[in-house]
């Protein structure tokens, strides 16, 4: 299969058309994913997003990578809902600072009805500033989904995480089919998809390969697709695990950007958590593979994230540039 044939958008993926791509020659996989790429994007420019905890801890789900669930101790404190107006401030800072979308997220397993009014106000105020909107509130109801779309919120994240077949030893609090009732209730709603997972936390290439089959062959790819390196946290069985066996090899892990590229080859693709531990190489071959989105800022929900100097750098020395909204619009 070329790379002119992997560049129309398809459905059908199997299993192990994904596991063959996963074992293509390096040079040949990135070669493929960047030919693909620059079909759909401008290979110089990186979409920004910033990420912000609105909700922190005593989350109900038992996800093993997770510093906020309730089920371990990551010496992480349970907070309340921040206010709209604390989480417009934070935006303003954010777009300031060179971000084009905000993303909220809150720790809880699913949005509650009593909620969505302090939700809807966050979000029209974010959108007011003029910078596209992001959510991740956990599970949702069709209703609340089109109450979400009303508000004016443009994207939802419900990532799968990891494939079907390694979920179980992931999180047991939910099912795969939760998740992607979910990733329904937001289509049928009308707002983009921003959906993806995490590596390296002990899975096998061939879950890898499951996640992002499972991807590709929704009623719709993800508009935003993000490829999470897991950051490990003391006192969650996933990050102890990572941190006595050792993280994701980085070109296994470019090689998953390629791959997500490839099967979804008009998604944006973020490289997403774990840059704070990636060399400038490591993230130049990701973006020659695909990525073409990043998070912003210097926390990401909990965990720790390039600051605005050192991104200044990377995006200098690799010649990018912040994509424009019109880019992604044409693009999706």
């Amino acid at each position: 299969m070329t790379a002119a044939d992997l560049a129309t958008p398809r459905h059908d993926w199997t299993l192990a058309e994904v596991e063959a791509l996963f074992d293509l020659p390096f040079m040949e996989l990135v070669f493929r994913a960047a030919s693909v790429h620059r079909t759909w994007f401008d290979p110089s420019e990186v979409q920004a997003s910033r990420l912000l905890s609105i909700k922190t801890g005593g989350c109900a789900e038992n996800c093993g990578y997770c510093s906020q669930s309730a089920h371990f101790d990551t010496g992480l404190k349970a907070e309340k809902l921040m206010d709209a107006q604390a989480v417009i401030a934070e935006a303003m800072a954010a777009k300031a600072g060179g971000a084009s979308r905000f993303c909220m997220g809150a720790a809880w397993r699913e949005l509650k009805d009593r909620d969505t009014p302090k939700l809807a106000a966050m979000i029209a105020g974010v959108k007011a500033l003029g910078l596209e909107t992001c959510a991740t509130l956990g599970m949702l109801t069709a209703d609340q989904a089109r109450q979400l779309k009303d508000a004016g919120l443009d994207y939802y994240n419900h990532n799968l995480d990891t494939g079907p077949d390694y979920y179980a030893e992931v999180v047991t609090t939910r099912t795969y089919q939760d998740r992607l009732d979910t990733l329904r209730h937001v289509r049928d709603a009308g707002m983009a998809t921003c959906c993806g997972g995490i590596v390296g936390m002990g899975e096998a290439r061939r879950d890898r390969a499951g996640l992002l089959h499972a991807l590709a062959t929704l009623p719709a790819h993800p508009d935003s697709l993000p490829v999470n390196a897991l950051v490990p946290i003391t006192g969650t069985p996933l990050g102890d695990r990572v941190m006595a066996e050792g993280a994701i090899d980085g070109i296994e892990f470019v090689r998953t950007i390629a791959v997500a590229r490839l099967v979804c080859p008009k998604s944006i693709v973020r490289l997403s958590a774990g840059r704070e531990g990636m060399s400038t190489e490591l993230q130049a071959l990701c973006f020659l593979a695909g990525a073409n989105s990043i998070f912003v800022g210097g926390r990401l929900l909990t965990t720790p994230n390039p600051g605005e100097d050192a991104d200044s750098d990377l995006f200098a020395k690799l010649d990018l540039r912040p994509m424009a909204a019109a880019d992604r619009a044409d693009a999706a």
